[in-house]
Parts: C-alpha cells; sequence; structure tokens
C-alpha cells in the first residue's frame, strides 16, 4: 500500500515537472515576433523566431504577426466639384518587430480595426477632396500613391508601415455617371466629324493634284506632238529639191496650157514639136 502511494506520488511529481517543463519552452513561428508579458505586465523584450525559455505560470508570450497582411476598405467621400464618390481600396501593410511590444500595449491585437480603418477612411477623404470627380478619373493613379502616402505618414508612427496601396474602384452618382457619357459621345461625335473632315480635304487635295498631274501630261503630250511635226516638217524641207519641185508640179498638171505664161511661171514642160517642113511636104 505505501509502495503504491510513492508510486502515485512519484507519477505526480513527474506529471507537475512535465508541465513545468513544457511551460518553460515557447516557440515563435515564423513571420512572428513575441510579446513578453509577466504577471501582466508587458516587457519591452521582443522574442525571434525560434525555441525559448519563459518562466513557467509567470510569463506567457504574446505572438504578434509581422507578415504582410491584406486588408480591404470601402469609403464614402466628395471630390472638390461636391461629387459624391464612393472608393474600394485595397491595402497591404504588416507591422515591425520592434514596434510589436508598444503596439500590444497601446493598442492591442485588435490594431488593424482600431488604428488602421479609420486612418484608411480619412486618407481617403483628405485626398479625394483635392480633386475633381472628372480627375480622379483621369489622374487614378497619382490619386492612389497621395493617398498611400498620406496614409503611410499617419499609421507610421505606431509603427504599422504600408507596402501597397491600391484603388480598386471609384463610383459616382448616376447623374455623374450620365453626364460622362453625355461628355464621351460628344467629344466621340466631334472627332468623328473632324475625321470626316480631314477625310475630305484630304480627298479633295488627292483630286486637285490628279487634275494638275493630268493637265501636265496632256500639255507634255501636245508639246510632244508639235515638237515631232515640227522635226518631221523639218526633214520633208531639208529632203525638198528642185527636181522633186518640178515632179510634182508635172504630175499635178492636167495637160492644158494657161493662157497666159509668163517668165514667172512655175510649169516648165518641154513638148515635142513634130517637123512640120515634112508634114507640109507629104501633102
Amino acid at each position: 500500500m505505501k509502495k503504491m502511494k510513492l508510486g502515485i506520488l512519484a507519477g505526480v511529481v513527474a506529471l507537475v515537472l512535465l508541465i513545468v517543463c513544457f511551460g518553460a519552452i515557447t516557440i515563435v513561428p515564423a513571420g512572428h515576433s513575441g510579446v513578453v508579458v509577466t504577471f501582466g505586465k508587458v516587457s519591452e523584450r521582443v522574442l525571434d523566431e525560434g525555441m525559448h525559455f519563459k518562466i513557467p505560470f509567470a510569463q506567457q508570450v504574446v505572438m504578434m504577426n509581422n507578415k504582410i497582411q491584406k486588408t480591404e476598405v470601402d469609403s464614402n467621400s466628395v471630390s472638390r466639384d461636391l461629387q459624391t464618390v464612393s472608393s474600394g481600396v485595397a491595402i497591404n501593410y504588416h507591422i515591425t518587430k520592434d514596434a510589436s511590444a508598444e503596439i500590444y500595449q497601446n493598442i492591442g491585437e485588435q490594431y488593424a480595426d482600431t488604428v488602421l480603418q479609420p486612418a484608411i477612411q480619412e486618407a481617403v477623404k483628405a485626398v479625394t477632396a483635392q480633386y475633381t470627380a472628372e480627375e480622379l478619373i483621369t489622374k487614378r493613379s497619382a490619386v492612389g500613391d497621395e493617398i498611400g502616402e498620406t496614409l503611410s505618414n499617419k499609421v507610421s508612427e505606431y509603427g504599422i508601415l504600408i507596402d501597397k496601396f491600391n484603388i480598386v474602384n471609384f463610383d459616382f452618382s448616376a447623374e455623374f455617371n450620365a453626364a460622362i457619357e453625355q461628355k464621351q459621345v460628344a467629344e466621340q461625335n466631334k472627332l468623328r466629324a473632324e475625321t470626316e473632315k480631314e477625310q475630305q480635304i484630304i480627298e479633295a487635295e488627292a483630286a486637285a493634284e490628279q487634275k494638275v498631274i493630268a493637265a501636265e501630261a496632256e500639255a507634255d503630250a501636245i508639246r510632244k506632238k508639235a515638237e515631232a511635226e515640227a522635226e518631221a516638217n523639218e526633214k520633208i524641207n531639208a529632203s525638198l529639191n528642185q527636181n522633186v519641185l518640178r515632179y510634182q508640179q508635172i504630175d499635178k498638171w492636167d495637160g492644158k496650157y494657161p493662157s497666159v505664161v509668163s517668165s514667172d511661171s512655175s510649169i516648165l514642160v518641154d513638148i515635142p514639136i513634130e517637123d512640120t517642113t515634112e508634114a507640109t511636104g507629104s501633102n
């Protein structure tokens, strides 16, 4: 009976020692830091990743996530031209290891809801109020960068760092959307009219140029024809001589002598004359 009691006692002691041993060891996972709390008091010492020893029952280690986290927020604001703007933003952020203990002590583990969310709302409203609704659309990238910078300045003092800020969407009132659509339609119509006008001008210029080319070609053809005729006439004139002219005159003569023949007559034909004497003798 006594041995049984000693065995039970030894087992209890062993169990207690085992619990104490396990309670004296803590493991900080990757991407986290361990905030040591001793009897409710937060220590400035922050544990790195890995295995550490702590005082059982007296100390506890709170794990603070130092990985990049993401949050999405919907915000309502007003633009510079008093248009209602509904914004959807996405933020990547993380807390630094050095600020983990201070964040846990002063803000708590819900720091995203306590500090980050209100800062996002404030930054979005402050920046969108500096732009017109149309500028928020056309300068979306610049607006996003400015909101991200404003937000970073607000939360960095708490040890919260903004890694990336994105504007997911901008939504406006139905009236503003209709006005934007009408403006786009008007601009498209204007662009179409200008394009058609330019096309007409180009076609008119092309037609005029074609006419000039045709006129120049026609004039050039007439000039070449005249030059060819002149050259042919020169060759003909050069080839003509008195014999050719005489032949042409004889060829064209109808066999009749002119009633009047001048010394300047150009028709000179040698006509054989029969011997009249012989003719008379025969009679």
